[in-house]
């Protein structure tokens, strides 16, 4: 990659990418799934420009690192399975502020929605990541959430893949919009948060502590 490229991305990335082409975006993404300050919305237009000056393949570019996005998944899935929700209770109960009874309604809102949270989650920052975690304690089918996981990164991955194609030397673009979009579903997140610990503040009853 040029010298400009190089100087406008972590080096670690380059140094997949022109090692291993292709397979190394891939493991970018899988790393980036596991550790979501990674910055995707670097990986995916960068490896997207990089198809675009011939380094590596488009279609190979969108077949790994929607590989690595599953692959990323998986392991946060594997993480919730191995927990379980007799450990997510236990930890539950021992957290301030939250009760057994908020485990108790995220269950049932998971047995509703999952299909839909696994889905669309792959397409929100962070949460991305961390849907998996849920999809394992609750033990979701397996091939489903293989499914809907690789439909959700596909989806999200080809998008940013093809805007760094199309805009070429041009693709660090693509990064500002999505930074922007990240920072506004953290900050939501945020206020979330806070909004929940001041409403258990203000109402600390005891709550169920059920097994």
């Amino acid at each position: 990659m040029s010298s400009g490229i190089e100087s406008s991305a972590p080096g670690w990335i380059n140094s997949l990418m022109e090692t291993l082409g292709a397979p190394g975006a891939g493991i970018a993404i899988a790393l980036e799934n596991l550790f979501p300050p990674l910055p995707s919305e670097v990986i995916l237009p960068l490896a997207g420009f990089a198809a675009s000056s011939g380094q590596m393949g488009l279609v190979a570019v969108l077949l790994w690192t929607t590989a690595g996005s599953v692959t990323g998944a998986l392991a946060l899935y594997g993480i919730g399975a191995l927990l379980g929700r007799d450990r997510t209770v236990a930890i539950a109960a021992r957290l301030p502020l939250l009760k057994v009874a908020d485990i108790e309604r995220t269950e049932a809102w998971f047995a509703r929605h999952g299909a839909k949270a696994v889905f669309f989650g792959r397409m929100i920052p962070i949460f991305r990541s961390l849907i998996s975690v849920p999809a394992g304690v609750e033990r979701m089918s397996l091939p489903l959430f293989l499914t809907l996981t690789t439909l959700g990164s596909a989806i999200w991955n080809t998008v940013f893949v093809l805007a760094g194609h199309t805009l070429g030397e041009r693709w660090e673009d693509v990064t500002g919009y999505v930074s922007a979009y990240s920072k506004a579903v953290v900050a939501a997140a945020v206020v979330a948060v806070l909004l929940f610990a001041a409403v258990r503040l203000l109402r600390p009853g005891a709550g169920s502590r059920r097994g």
